[in-house]
């Protein structure tokens, strides 16, 4: 494994190279596009390029961004506890606790002994295995390449209920999963039978009806915790899906 910080260029580059590859930015950001998915890399995303994947880069202005290397040898990836974690290309969102750990990165990879000491091995090592949490991707649950994961699907289910009563985009939940909105609408297609829009309505409509039958909220307060526009856009909405007025299924329970 090896780990450098570069500032990369502005002039958009292509290239590919045998390693799977890490970018996190440090500092400012940088452009990637890997398998027609493009996407930023600054301190709060990060960009995974598995090995052999043509990726346009560039560089805004200066920047700082940490990029990691990693052959693709077997034994190389299970010393890493990498070996799903590049599957695909994803950016991934990272969460505010690998704050810290970046900046510590930043700082002690600048040292002239980091290589040495094998620090860069074991910093990241740790960054890896933080990434392959966040993305659910550290037990034993296979899946295959390009699908969505069970252990997926539950976090989408429960960042949904958990938002119903404000707008949910699909890029919001393709970041949940850390991929393009593009490449989410397919992948959740392809997992479900359903787009993210009928999901979600589905989702909307399901809490609807549960509030409805067990409470007696009226209906313009049940609409908007369920994020509906209006009582009517409520009732046109069950009355598609489930073929009742709100009043019946009140009545019904």
């Amino acid at each position: 494994m090896h780990t450098r910080i570069l500032d990369l260029p502005v002039q958009t580059a292509t290239h590919a190279h045998p390693e799977h590859q890490l970018v996190i930015g440090l500092r400012g950001c940088a452009d990637f596009e890997v398998q027609g998915q493009g996407g930023a890399v600054n301190r709060l995303h990060a960009c995974v390029v598995p090995s052999g994947e043509a990726h346009a880069f560039s560089g805004r202005g200066h920047n700082n961004m940490l990029i990691m290397d990693l052959p693709v040898a077997a034994g190389a990836l299970a010393s890493a506890g990498a070996h799903r974690l590049f599957e695909r290309p994803r950016f991934v969102q990272l969460d505010h606790q690998l704050q810290g750990l970046l900046d510590f990165a930043q700082y002690a990879l600048a040292a002239p002994q980091a290589a040495e000491d094998g620090l860069e091995w074991h910093l990241g090592g740790v960054l890896l295995a933080s990434l392959q949490r966040r993305l659910g991707l550290d037990g034993d649950v296979q899946r295959a390449p390009g699908a969505l994961s069970a252990e997926e699907l539950q976090r989408l289910d429960a960042y949904v209920l958990s938002n119903l009563d404000r707008p949910l985009s699909v890029a919001a939940l393709a970041a949940q999963v850390c991929v393009s909105s593009s490449h989410f609408h397919a992948l959740y297609r392809q997992a479900t039978g359903m787009t993210p829009h009928q999901y979600v309505l589905s989702l909307r409509v399901r809490e609807a009806a549960q509030l409805l039958r067990e409470t007696r909220l009226p209906l313009a307060e049940v609409a908007s915790r369920c994020g509906f526009s209006s009582q009517s856009a409520l009732t046109h909405a069950l009355r598609r899906q489930l073929g009742e007025t709100p009043r019946a299924v009140r009545l019904g329970a």
